[in-house]
């Protein structure tokens, strides 16, 4: 079975589209401003994909483009300006930010109550202890996908190869939340095979084209490949395609598979930002 993430992806939209209607009947626009420092070409796909989703579900879109040489302080108080804005619900700061610019202090000048990325040390932690408010978009993109395919998660085993802030320790946590049994690899994980191979859910964000490959993978695993990479001029995942799906139950393609999933699930959590906000509760 092959996931089409585009496909969920757009369930998830035609959801919050309902909802967003039935927010502006009560008065409430919800709002996501994207704050943009220089022109890094990704950055700039990303954004334009976001403003797409946006139009789509009806939620207003606020771009704020700031030239690469933005000091911290102009980008700090964008930032500070957006927190005070009623129209405003979510606010994201696309990444990777310049390299002058300290990006740990520009996510933490988000209000919590806004930080529709999830990424705020405080909505981190409630993420944790079993709280969470705002789950960042990948990691929950990739719950998504596993339920919504109709596996079940709860008592079995799940591997996630990859350790980020942004996918690994918050979807291990995920998984965790729902009865998984857990194990993070990584760069020095001694055989990583060994571990792969007892995964029931194999969740790859290791950064490494084609790192999971047939030979490491049992059969009947469900396979999230969540790895973007550019070979030769053709996007890979981290996970082999050709040779893990002849054993995989279900798998991701790339690109196709987790990818859209990331842009719904701001969405949703613009949403839900705005119903907090409103008094609308979750």
């Amino acid at each position: 079975m092959i996931i089409d993430g585009k496909k969920i992806a757009q369930e998830v939209r035609n959801e919050v589209k309902s909802e967003v209607e039935e927010l502006k009947s009560r008065g409430i626009n919800p709002g996501l401003a994207v704050v943009l420092v220089g022109e890094n070409p990704a950055s700039l796909v990303y954004v334009r994909q976001k403003e797409r989703a946006c139009e789509e579900v009806g939620i207003a879109s606020y771009k704020y483009t700031l030239p690469e040489d933005t000091t911290e302080e102009k980008l700090l108080s964008v930032v500070e300006e957006l927190n005070h804005n009623e129209n405003i619900h979510g606010i994201l700061v696309q990444l990777p930010l310049p390299e002058h610019l300290d990006e740990k202090k520009v996510i933490e000048k988000i209000s919590t109550e806004k930080d529709v990325d999830g990424f705020h040390p405080l909505n981190m932690g409630r993420l944790f202890v079993g709280e969470p408010s705002f789950v960042p978009c990948t990691p929950q993109g990739v719950i998504e996908l596993i339920e919504r395919s109709g596996f079940e998660i709860k008592g079995k085993k799940a591997v996630i190869v990859g350790r980020s802030n942004i996918v690994g320790k918050p979807v291990a946590m995920l998984l965790l939340m729902r009865h998984a049994t857990i194990t993070i690899c990584h760069t020095r994980t001694k055989d990583l095979s060994a571990e792969t191979r007892q995964a029931d859910i194999l969740v790859v964000a290791a950064g490494r084209p084609q790192v999971i490959t047939g030979d490491m993978v049992k059969e009947g695993v469900v396979v999230i490949d969540v790895g973007i990479n550019r070979v030769d001029g053709k996007l890979v995942g981290d996970v082999d395609f050709e040779s893990v799906k002849e054993k995989a139950a279900a798998i991701t393609p790339v690109p196709g598979g987790v990818g859209p999933m990331t842009v719904a699930m701001l969405m949703k959590n613009t949403v839900q930002a705005a119903k907090k906000l409103s008094g609308g509760g979750v």
